[in-house]
């Protein structure tokens, strides 16, 4: 009984596979139209990626078909989402922008606008690299917010919202904080640390690298000031100790509280030889 199963199942998919090759070479869009919708819904429900591919070969070759006749806009709509589906957000972004300006009025644009917004967050890169999709991504999932405060996917659109803008933030905090941790090396690069932890700060005012950046804005001070000549020390320490308040007045329990304080014995102990 079970040979048999076997038998029939590969006797079902072998036919399966011999129409859909038929279908693929036909010259008839209307078959290769139904045919792609089946294997479409198929996929949906099968979360089947072979089947999202094989339904996309058919989209391919029928798309320009049906542009501006009455399927074209369901047509256009599996299409792109056949893309997104399968992970091909460059793609599917452009697909969902040219269904989007095709059809402004359909009553999928509200979840073409979101993918179209989502594809860009997928294709957003590690925060040490360009981030040209970053941007690209939370400018399209604002223009979602804008148009849709109350919509269907606003809560998960603030969500990646926010995570963006936090891999935003963390290139900035990362690029200040290697300049912090090359000053030793090239004094130089304290200054610098400084300067960009400062334009962090400024920038940034509910970030969650607030605590670090008002620290090693702090420590670069702390650093910059007892490395430098005579002259400029005393200064340099003041301005050291002020970062301290600042970190003090947010932190007074930080998490950088004990070796922060151990700077500051250091810099009154300096001070008193002025």
């Amino acid at each position: 009984m079970k040979k048999i199963i076997i038998l029939i199942s590969m006797v079902i998919v072998s036919a399966s596979c011999s129409e859909y090759q038929k279908v693929l070479k036909s010259t008839e869009a209307g078959e290769k139209y139904v045919l792609a919708e089946k294997l479409y819904n198929e996929a949906q429900k099968e979360n089947s990626k072979s089947k999202y591919r094989k339904a996309l070969r058919l989209f391919e070759q029928i798309v320009p078909h049906y542009r501006g006749k009455p399927q074209g806009e369901k047509l256009g709509f599996l299409f792109a989402d056949t893309y997104y589906q399968l992970g091909d957000y460059y793609l599917s972004s452009y697909e969902f922008e040219r269904f989007q300006q095709s059809y402004p009025n359909s009553e999928r644009v509200e979840e073409v606008v979101y993918k179209k917004a989502r594809s860009f967050y997928e294709l957003s890169p590690g925060y040490d690299v360009d981030q040209t999709d970053t941007h690209k991504g939370i400018a399209e999932l604002q223009a979602y917010l804008n148009v849709y405060p109350d919509g269907e996917y606003t809560d998960r659109a603030n969500d990646m919202a926010s995570e963006l803008r936090i891999k935003l933030e963390r290139k900035d905090y990362e690029i200040a904080k290697q300049y912090h941790l090359t000053g030793e090396a090239r004094a130089g690069n304290y200054q610098a640390a400084i300067t960009s932890f400062n334009n962090f700060l400024a920038n940034n005012p509910g970030s969650p690298f607030r605590e670090e950046a008002h620290y090693y804005r702090f420590d670069s001070a702390y650093q910059l000031a007892i490395n430098s000549f005579r002259e400029l020390m005393e200064e340099r320490l003041e301005e050291a100790l002020e970062y301290y308040q600042d970190y003090k007045k947010y932190y007074s329990e930080g998490k950088y509280s004990e070796a922060i304080e151990a700077s500051v014995e250091d810099i009154k102990s300096h001070l008193q030889n002025f």
